[in-house]
C-alpha cells in the first residue's frame, strides 16, 4: 500500500515511516518544507499527486504549554491543518488516521476513558486537538481518530530522555505523583498506526496506549532501575510546581471496541526504548 505520512519528521512521524517501510509498504514521507498542512492548497496537491491509499496525520503543535499563550498556532496545526488533511484525502478516495491526544478530557473519572465518553478539554492544546478531530470526521468519512497518551521515542523531546539526562547528573529528583496515564513508546504505537491505515472499514474513534498505568513519578523508577541509574525518586504534586496549562490527573485510556488494537505494557516499551537506545 502507498502511505504517506505527514509530520515525519518528528517523533512518531518518523516511528510511523520506519514501521511501514519495515513491513514493505511503499511509504511517502515529505518534509515540513515540502508539505505544511496549515495550507490547503499545498496539501491538496501534495496528495493528488502522490495518490496514497492512507494518510497518518502525524503533524502536530505538541507544546502543551506554549498552546496556551499561542492558541492561533495550536489551532492552525492540530485543527485547521488536520482538517485540510482529510479533505485532501476524501478528495482521493483515501483513508485519514489521525493521531489525537488524551487531553481531550479532564481526568476526573477514576477508571479508564472509553471512545464514548464526555470529552472536556482542560486547556488550549487538548481544545485545539478536539477541534481537530471534529475536522477530520466532518471532512472525511472515511478516517479513524487514534487517542494516544504520554509518548516517549527517538527524534523528540520526551519524559524518558529527561530523566535520563537528569538521572545522569543529579542523585535525586522530585516526579509527581498526582498525574497517571499509559505511557506509550512510539515503536509499538506506530506498528498499530500502519495496521489501522490497512482497515478502512475500522472507522471512528479508537483508544490507543500502552497496556497498564502508571505515574510519572513511577515512570521515573521504571526508567532508572531498567537503565541501570541510582537516582532516588522522591513524590511530588503537580501543585508545587504549576504550569501554565493544567493537565489531566488521570489520563488512562481504554477502549469499548469489540476488537480493539492491543498494544504491550508501558514496561515493555520502556524496556524496548531503552534498548534501541543502546543499540545506536
Amino acid at each position: 500500500m502507498r502511505l504517506l505520512v505527514t509530520g515525519a519528521g518528528g517523533m512518531l512521524g518518523r516511528a510511523v515511516v520506519d514501521a511501514a517501510a519495515r513491513l514493505g509498504h511503499d511509504v511517502r514521507a515529505p518534509a515540513r518544507g515540502d508539505l505544511d498542512i496549515t495550507d490547503a492548497g499545498g496539501v491538496r496537491h501534495a496528495l493528488l499527486e502522490q495518490r496514497p491509499g492512507a494518510v497518518v496525520n502525524c503533524a502536530a503543535y505538541t507544546d502543551v504549554d506554549g498552546a496556551q499563550s499561542d492558541r492561533r498556532s495550536a489551532d492552525a496545526v492540530n485543527a485547521t491543518g488536520a482538517g485540510n488533511v482529510a479533505a485532501a484525502a476524501a478528495q482521493i478516495g483515501a483513508f485519514v488516521v489521525q493521531v489525537s491526544t488524551d487531553y481531550v478530557f479532564d481526568g476526573s473519572k477514576r477508571e479508564p476513558w472509553l471512545e464514548s465518553d464526555r470529552v472536556a478539554p482542560l486547556g488550549a492544546y487538548g481544545a485545539s486537538k478536539l477541534a481537530g478531530e471534529q475536522a477530520v470526521a466532518a471532512a472525511n468519512p472515511a478516517h479513524a481518530i487514534v487517542r494516544t497518551a504520554w509518548l516517549f521515542g527517538a527524534g523528540g523531546r520526551n519524559f524518558v530522555d529527561t530523566m535520563l539526562a537528569l538521572g545522569a547528573e543529579r542523585d535525586e529528583v522530585s516526579v509527581v505523583i498526582d498525574q497517571t496515564g499509559c505511557p506509550t513508546w512510539t515503536g509499538h504505537l506506530a506498528s498499530a498506526l500502519v495496521e489501522l491505515a490497512q482497515r478502512p472499514s475500522q472507522t471512528g474513534i479508537h483508544h490507543l496506549a500502552a497496556a497498564g498505568s502508571c505515574t510519572w513519578n513511577e515512570l521515573a523508577i521504571e526508567v532508572f532501575a531498567r537503565a541501570g541509574i541510582d537516582c532516588r525518586v522522591l513524590p511530588t504534586t503537580s501543585d508545587v510546581s504549576p504550569r501554565p496549562a493544567q493537565r489531566p490527573a488521570y489520563s488512562v485510556l481504554g477502549s469499548e471496541r469489540e476488537q480493539p488494537l492491543m498494544l504491550p505494557s508501558w514496561r515493555d516499551g520502556v524496556a524496548a526504548y531503552l534498548a534501541t537506545r543502546v543499540a545506536i
